[in-house]
């Protein structure tokens, strides 16, 4: 049973995937999703580096991380594109022909596709709560959801902007235009959005009480939607003018807290892991000479280089395993005396560190022998 459960997940993330495909194929054409799929390439890019840059200090599982970006881009892609167009048929039988499409931009789309999105966050708010060691971890996983959603998404748009108007020449409709729209001006928008839970589920991740992980990622909830509303709003009723003032005097700022929050937060993780050092070191469990290296980035960097060099690729990622697991012990202690489940997953973590250490001078000794 523990094998199927995976298992069935996987394969129905990719027939998810597939129908997604399958759905914008049929619709602008196999050529317009290719030119779609390239021009959606590069903002992706960037948005996904840009919360991986975030999350150095203390990296999440790249298995998990591939599956929050896959349920963004499969998942709630299909979800949401299934309930706005049975939105938009609805509001179209009930408000007249051309309204449906009101319905669904203005309500269907902000309360689905921010519910769908924050699925792996919330999930893994509940389930592997260990995971999470604050307000960074959410608006990583958070953000890399939101981030699968825009890549199809964009795919969709840049195909459709294909075959109605061709590559255009920036300034006219076409491919170029919406790459400016959706790929300059906006690639944060979608992940703007959904982050706004994240941090909400990362403020609430460690408490006991139940109704704090309820009510806050609620709270949150509703604040991604009434922005993702208002963006929808200014995109589809207003004209050029009402466009430019939402998103240089809302979206622009509200970007740049978040933003401000994230190098905050980031910030705290260094301060948290520079504190553990010391005791870790008259623990006995990392060397003294080791404390300032671990303490800062750079200094990490700068031994795993070392260690390639000197011993070799093997050496290098056992090094870069050893820091992961110093880390991951740095913020273990801060709940390793609240009760047995901390504790136990303290002694886990200060195992890992042990062999991951040992790996790493084996390593090096055996490549310097």
């Amino acid at each position: 049973m523990t094998v199927l459960v995976p298992v069935a997940g996987i394969v129905g993330l990719a027939l998810s995937g597939l129908f997604v495909l399958g759905l914008a194929t049929v619709r602008v054409g196999a050529l317009a999703v290719l030119v779609g799929v390239v021009a959606a390439v590069v903002p992706v890019l960037v948005v996904v580096a840009a919360f991986l840059w975030i999350d150095r200090w203390e990296p999440e599982p790249a298995k998990l991380l591939l599956l929050t970006f896959a349920w963004g881009a499969c998942v709630a892609t299909l979800t949401a594109l299934l309930v706005n167009d049975t939105a938009a048929a609805v509001g179209d039988m009930l408000l007249g022909e051309g309204n449906g499409s009101k319905v669904s931009t203005l309500v269907s789309a902000p309360l689905v596709e921010e519910a769908i999105k924050a699925v792996p966050v919330v999930a893994l708010m509940w389930r592997r709560s260990h995971e999470f060691d604050g307000v960074v971890d959410g608006i990583v996983y958070a953000g890399l959801s939101a981030a699968g959603f825009a890549f199809v998404e964009n795919v969709y748009y840049f195909g459709r902007a294909f075959v109605e108007h061709g590559f255009g020449d920036g300034t006219t409709a076409g491919v170029f235009a919406a790459f400016i729209l959706r790929g300059l001006l906006s690639p944060f928008a979608h992940p703007l959005f959904t982050v706004l839970i994240g941090i909400g589920v990362g403020l609430v991740v460690r408490s006991d009480g139940p109704g704090a992980k309820i009510a806050v990622p609620a709270v949150a909830y509703v604040g991604a939607v009434l922005l993702h509303t208002l963006w929808n709003a200014s995109a589809t009723l207003g004209g050029a003018d009402v466009f430019l003032n939402i998103y240089f005097l809302i979206m622009v700022p509200i970007f740049t807290a978040v933003v401000l929050i994230m190098a905050w937060q980031r910030r705290r993780e260094q301060r948290i892991i520079a504190a553990a050092l010391p005791g870790m070191a008259e623990a006995g469990w990392i060397a003294p000479s080791e404390v300032p290296l671990l303490a800062d980035l750079r200094g990490r960097r700068q031994w795993r280089r070392q260690a390639r060099k000197e011993s070799g690729r093997a050496a290098a990622k056992a090094v870069g395993d050893y820091q992961a697991a110093v880390t991951e012990l740095a913020f273990a202690r801060r709940w390793a005396d609240d009760g047995d489940e901390h504790s136990s997953r303290h002694a886990e973590l200060l195992a890992v560190l042990r062999r991951t250490r040992n790996d790493a001078v084996r390593l090096a000794s055996s490549t310097d022998g």
